[in-house]
């Protein structure tokens, strides 16, 4: 990867292909580089311009979010999710009648994940969530830094996103 980097492959351009390397190799081979990747273009870190790229504002499902956060779609159920601090989504669940869920891989600045009537837990890149289906949850960037990661949709029968009622304050400013 040095190689590619000293040859003008972009922090963006790299993201691009191993994200295409992991319908080929699986996305366990793929983590695996970025890992990589991430020591490669470190010197190159922009926290509000994650490896996959900001993408667009999500006005689509701004109403579900507490701040602002950004969607750039990477493949077929695969998006990057980005943050602002303080930024943080509602509760919701990944409803399924069988399979289903989510899995995120984190990639960028820090954050928070939650299950209900469980302790928060800290997020930095390199971290994998795997989110069973019909569990209520929240995340998103802690108060002072920007958030990245790469949501999965898991293949189920009847899923569905279920969104739920903000994250207050009150309990975010707790964290």
């Amino acid at each position: 990867m040095i190689t590619a980097k000293n040859n003008g492959v972009s922090k963006n351009e790299m993201a691009e292909i191993i994200t295409h390397l992991a319908f080929y190799a699986g996305w366990p081979n793929a983590w695996a580089a970025f890992r990589v990747a991430k020591d490669v273009y470190s010197d190159d870190e922009n926290l509000a311009n994650p490896m996959f790229g900001l993408g667009e504002e999500n006005k689509a499902f701004e109403k579900y979010f507490t701040g602002k956060s950004y969607l750039k779609h990477l493949a077929k159920g695969v998006y990057n999710a980005t943050f602002e601090p303080k930024c943080r989504n509602n509760w919701h669940t990944h409803k399924a009648k069988s399979g289903g869920g989510q899995i995120l891989l984190c990639v960028n600045g820090e954050g928070w994940y939650q299950e209900e009537n469980q302790k928060a837990i800290s997020l930095t890149p390199g971290e994998v969530v795997t989110i069973k289906p019909n569990v209520k949850h929240w995340h998103g960037a802690k108060k002072d830094s920007w958030f990245s990661h790469v949501a999965i949709e898991v293949d189920g029968k009847k899923c569905e996103n279920l969104w739920l009622e903000k994250v207050s304050d009150e309990e975010y400013d707790k964290l």
